[in-house]
């Protein structure tokens, strides 16, 4: 009786506990950067660049990351990146109209042990969306790493896109690589036109305004969802127990 009381026990636990490690953000890596990618998303070779999203088609007009390296030329270095992305950039949006993006801050940070220009603006890649831009220099490459979320939903993606900076890495692999010649700007990286008007954002580019990310809500942490599930868990074992003294 008390080992089918255990295994009973055992098995809400794990039932419990399941849907947590489905969220788990996994690791990955192409030729020159690795990081946790949120859960539900895949990463895909679009021309020069990387893109990944997510995978639901609900959800894939709210985000997206783009990848990008190239050989080092004479207009990269971390002060020219810094410089680049302190100032607000013009461009022409795939509708056609006139836009200019407001800097919202641009630093140099410490990543794993790799200096990185760190910086946001609004609507700098495209209308509606905040675009959070890293860039670093890895021997004889530029690379540039950067994410766009709907002003709207900045604050639902905040902490995934916290973890994907926090273990971003870097490195220059040997052999073959994808990237682009050194007379390229690095900085002049864009979203694919076609991905941008197709399969990222199908439906178009729509997206309406919402909190700035200075007003973002704080969510809860991955401790706290842990220590929910903990808390449910250790229920579902009382109850169990409790029914066994009852003779239940």
């Amino acid at each position: 009786m008390k080992n089918k009381s255990l295994i009973a026990a055992l098995f809400i636990v794990s039932t419990v506990i399941s849907p947590i490690n489905s969220a788990w953000a996994a690791k990955w890596a192409n030729q020159f950067t690795e990081f946790e990618l949120p859960p539900s998303w895949a990463c895909n070779l679009e021309g020069a660049e990387w893109v990944c999203q997510n995978t639901d088609e609900a959800k894939k007009k709210e985000a997206i990351i783009v990848l990008a390296a190239k050989l080092k030329g004479d207009q990269d270095s971390l002060d020219q990146y810094l410089a680049y992305l302190k100032a607000a950039k013009s461009y022409t949006s795939v509708a056609g109209k006139p836009m200019k993006s407001e800097p919202k801050f641009a630093k140099t940070v410490n990543l794993n042990g790799q200096p990185w220009v760190d910086a946001l603006h609004m609507e700098s890649e495209i209308p509606g969306f905040y675009t959070r831009y890293l860039a670093t220099i890895k021997d004889d490459i530029g690379v540039l790493v950067t994410y766009s979320i709907a002003k709207n939903k900045y604050p639902e993606y905040q902490k995934e896109f916290d973890n994907l900076i926090r273990t971003l890495k870097v490195f220059r692999k040997s052999g073959g690589i994808n990237v682009a010649p050194s007379n390229t700007n690095l900085m002049n990286t864009q979203i694919p036109q076609t991905v941008s008007e197709g399969t990222v954002f199908p439906g178009g580019l729509n997206v309406q305004g919402g909190s700035d990310q200075r007003a973002a809500p704080k969510t809860a942490s991955g401790n706290d969802d842990l220590f929910l599930y903990g808390i449910i868990a250790v229920a579902a074992i009382g109850l169990i127990i409790f029914k066994k003294k009852r003779g239940g």
